[in-house]
């Protein structure tokens, strides 16, 4: 439910009326805007009724929301949210931010020469799986906090903040210290429990990326967990869902791109590499992402694919890295946006 204040109304007033609805059990986020106040209200609202709201002299207009989601939701924000990390900012209607790296950190003197390729490509971000989460368990594992602290070296090499998947909460800490943005896989996404702690112990961006075979509203309520906990830094992501097609990896559905964004005043991001499992199909898939509107991409980029730890069939060398994104400003260009 979203309350809207009058312009000048009175203050005590107000706050009369935001005390006594929270005693329902329900709470009201307040968003001061250039002439009006809104708050939302998050919890059950089921017991509440507008129009005794709308009695109140204070009260402009009332909107009870059908959807679950009320942080995340575009009627609560109208305006696209943007996120300054380092210095990249993701989201709005200016730039599109591509991130790429390995899918996993094999050794410091790769993810560092990886880096400087990236950077050198036009990527803005490094990406690199140092807890990987694996169908197998007698799969690569991935280099855990000695991975960190090698992205970590990348980093200072190079200035490009750090994206890293985190698997549970007892690394939030370690995450807190060294990542600067926190992806929560495709198998965690219903993880509501960490996502809870993501929400109380951490304000750092989480690249929500979506399940398997979850819905769009499933998937953003999960982000609505992170934000309803105290973190609103919530950025989505999506890397292709299960179907019955066997001729990539997975399905990517663009069409959550403009969804989101008429849904949700967050950003989000492609991972065409997972989405499609080839590197042959890698740049078709990121420039239909750019074209249909998505903040960013984030690639798998990889020095020699033939030997890598994982997902060597997906990722990109450094020279088609460079030549997605140069593609892909061109196409940027086009809908008035840049990379």
């Amino acid at each position: 439910m979203i309350i809207t204040i009058k312009k000048n109304a009175d203050q005590q007033a107000v706050k009369k009326l935001i005390d006594k609805l929270e005693t329902l059990g329900v709470t009201a986020v307040e968003i001061q805007g250039s002439d009006l106040t809104i708050y939302g209200l998050t919890g059950d609202t089921t017991a509440i009724d507008e129009k005794r709201i709308m009695a109140n002299e204070s009260v402009e207009h009332v909107t009870r929301i059908a959807a679950k989601y009320k942080l995340a939701s575009r009627q609560m924000h109208p305006t696209d949210t943007i996120f300054d990390i380092n210095g990249i900012k993701i989201g709005g209607q200016e730039k599109i931010v591509v991130i790429g790296g390995p899918c996993s950190v094999e050794s410091e003197e790769m993810v560092v020469q990886l880096a400087k390729d990236v950077k050198d490509a036009g990527g803005k971000m490094l990406r690199g799986g140092a807890y990987k989460p694996r169908t197998s368990p007698y799969a690569f594992q991935g280099m855990q906090t000695d991975g960190i602290l090698a992205m970590v070296k990348a980093r200072e090499e190079t200035g490009l903040p750090i994206v890293s998947e985190l698997m549970s909460a007892d690394k939030i800490d370690e995450f807190e210290r060294y990542v600067d943005v926190i992806q929560i896989g495709a198998r965690n996404m219903q993880n509501f429990e960490l996502l809870k702690e993501l929400g109380k112990r951490t304000t750092k961006p989480i690249l929500l990326k979506r399940g398997f075979a979850n819905t769009i509203d499933e998937w953003i309520m999960s982000a609505e967990y992170i934000m309803a906990n105290g973190n609103p830094n919530v950025i989505f992501c999506e890397r292709g869902i299960r179907t019955f097609e066997t001729e990539t990896r997975n399905t990517l559905d663009l069409s959550v791109i403009p969804i989101i964004k008429r849904k949700t005043h967050l950003p989000i991001v492609i991972d065409p590499s997972h989405a499609t499992g080839d590197w042959s199909l890698v740049e078709s898939a990121s420039l239909a992402a750019v074209a249909a509107g998505a903040d960013g991409l984030i690639i798998e980029v990889h020095n020699d694919p033939e030997n890598a730890f994982s997902d060597g069939d997906q990722c990109l060398k450094p020279k088609r890295f460079k030549a997605l994104i140069e593609k892909a400003r061109e196409i940027a260009q086009v809908i008035g946006r840049d990379i």
